[in-house]
This record gives C-alpha cells, sequence and structure tokens, in this order.
C-alpha cells in the first residue's frame, strides 16, 4: 500500500496511489460516456408519446385478457401434448448426435487431435450459436411447417449445448481411474466402459435433463413460426386479438414451465 506524509510528519496508509486513483475515475467517466452515449443511440426513433402512454395501455389489455376463457381449454390438450414431444424428441436427437461429437471434441477421448477434434468443436459451436427459433425458421422453409420440424431445430440447437458441457465434463475426468483399468490390460472399449462412462454419467442425466427442461420452454415459441406445438394456437389467437384466449395459453405454458422445472430439479436431485 502507497504512504504519504502529512506536513506534521505522520505517515498515512491510502489504499491506492494519486495516480491510480486518477485512472480509476477516468475509467468511470469514459463508462459514463458510453452509457450515455449508448443510450442516445438505441433511443433515437424512440416515440416517446407511445411510451408515456404504456401504463394506460398495459392495463387496458390486462383487462381485455381477464378472465381467461376456460371453455378454449380442450382445444389446447392436444397441442400442449405436441409441444412436450417436440421438446422430448428434439432432446433425445440432440443427445445422439452430442454424445460421440463430445467424445471426439474432448482432447483425452479424440480419436484425432488435429482433423476430429477441430470438427467436433466447430459444430459444437455453431450449434450453439444459432437459436432454436431461427433453426425453425430455415427448417420450415425446407421441409415445411409441422411438428417435424420443431424437433429438428430442437435437436440441432441440443447438440452444442450438451456437446459443450458434456465434452468438458471427460476431459475433467479422474485420469488415475482410467489408467488402473488400462493397467489390467482392457482394450480401448473396455477403458471406455469401465474408466470413462462410469465418471461422466452422472454429469451426463444432468446436463440432459437441463436441456429438457430448457427445451421446454423454447418448443412453446416454435408454433409461431409454423414449427408446430402450442405456439400455433397462441399465434393464431394473437392475430385474431382472442385476448382471453391468449391470458389462457399463457397460463398454461407458465404451468407447464413449472411442472418442467420440477421434475428437472427431482431428476437431477436423484441423479447427481
Amino acid at each position: 500500500m502507497p504512504v504519504s506524509t502529512t506536513a506534521d510528519g505522520r505517515k498515512v496508509w491510502q489504499r491506492r496511489t494519486t495516480g491510480r486513483q486518477w485512472a480509476i475515475w477516468a475509467g468511470w467517466f469514459a463508462f459514463v460516456v458510453l452509457l450515455v452515449w449508448c443510450w442516445e443511440l438505441m433511443t433515437r426513433t424512440t416515440i416517446w408519446a407511445f411510451v408515456y402512454d404504456a401504463p394506460r395501455q398495459i392495463s387496458d389489455l390486462g383487462n381485455r385478457m381477464f378472465p381467461p376463457r376456460w371453455s378454449y381449454i380442450d382445444r389446447l390438450i392436444w397441442p400442449l401434448w405436441d409441444t412436450i414431444n417436440i421438446a422430448s424428441l428434439g432432446t433425445l436427437l440432440g443427445i445422439f448426435i452430442a454424445v460421440p461429437i463430445a467424445f471426439c471434441a474432448a482432447r483425452n477421448t479424440t480419436p484425432s487431435l488435429y482433423i476430429l477434434r477441430p470438427i467436433a468443436l466447430f459444430i459444437i459451436v455453431a450449434s450453439r450459436s444459432i437459436n432454436s427459433l431461427i433453426w425453425a425458421l430455415l427448417l420450415v422453409s425446407i421441409i415445411g411447417p409441422g411438428l417435424l420440424a420443431g424437433i429438428i431445430a430442437i435437436g440441432l440447437r441440443s447438440i452444442g449445448f450438451i456437446g459443450k458441457l458434456l465434452y468438458e465434463a471427460i476431459e475433467e475426468i479422474d485420469e488415475s481411474q482410467v489408467e488402473a483399468v488400462r493397467a489390467t490390460g482392457a482394450n480401448g472399449m473396455q477403458v471406455l466402459d469401465y474408466g470413462i462412462v462410469p465418471q461422466v454419467l452422472p454429469a451426463f442425466f444432468g446436463i440432459t435433463v437441463f436441456r429438457w427442461d430448457i427445451n421446454i420452454r423454447e418448443s412453446t415459441i416454435l408454433g409461431l413460426v409454423g414449427a408446430g406445438g402450442i405456439g400455433l394456437q397462441l399465434q393464431s389467437s394473437l392475430n385474431t386479438l382472442a385476448w382471453p384466449q391468449v391470458s389462457l395459453i399463457l397460463l398454461l405454458i407458465l404451468g407447464t414451465v413449472l411442472v418442467s422445472e420440477w421434475v428437472s430439479a427431482k431428476v437431477r436431485h436423484a441423479v447427481i
């Protein structure tokens, strides 16, 4: 810590030197200037009359949405079931593709460090870079609207998430256990079965359930672009300004997400 001396000769301990303190203040000033500039840039085209009128519009919309049209719920059961199937089947598709990619991406299990590993890492990054809604848009234009487009979109999005977390878990295993299995004369597959898989299995189940929980939420909006599920009913209700139906759909989505969160928490607690 720097020390300064007062006029009467007393030594005073300081946390920072004067120059460093001025540098910190200059940094904060630059941050504030940048923040103000970004705010001005973002709000340049904002119509503030609409912003000031927003509370009244929210109140009016809330009055139109209440009470929910409970008689409409019988038309939402199958779309909700389709949404759950999109999330579940899409997660399974992602698992089947992500597991071998993860083993190819991990340094300690990849067959080729300079060929297969970069390819696997590229697939993981590409999958994580594109949102499931964009995947759905592309797939609807390629294979047409329906559940299949939603399932494949969820699966392609899940590859990056599962693959990244799984290959990191593989790289963090205890190598002494692998060496112990290898010392018994086990071949490559036996080392994989008895030395690596048991160590990453709890992480694998936790990652899978966590991703399924996320996919439940993402699959509820895929119908907005024609990929099936309850999102189709939401889009239809929004287009016809049927606000009581919209509120019922939103409540149903909220309930489904809460149930999936509870299920995933229980499963992760039981497995990990």
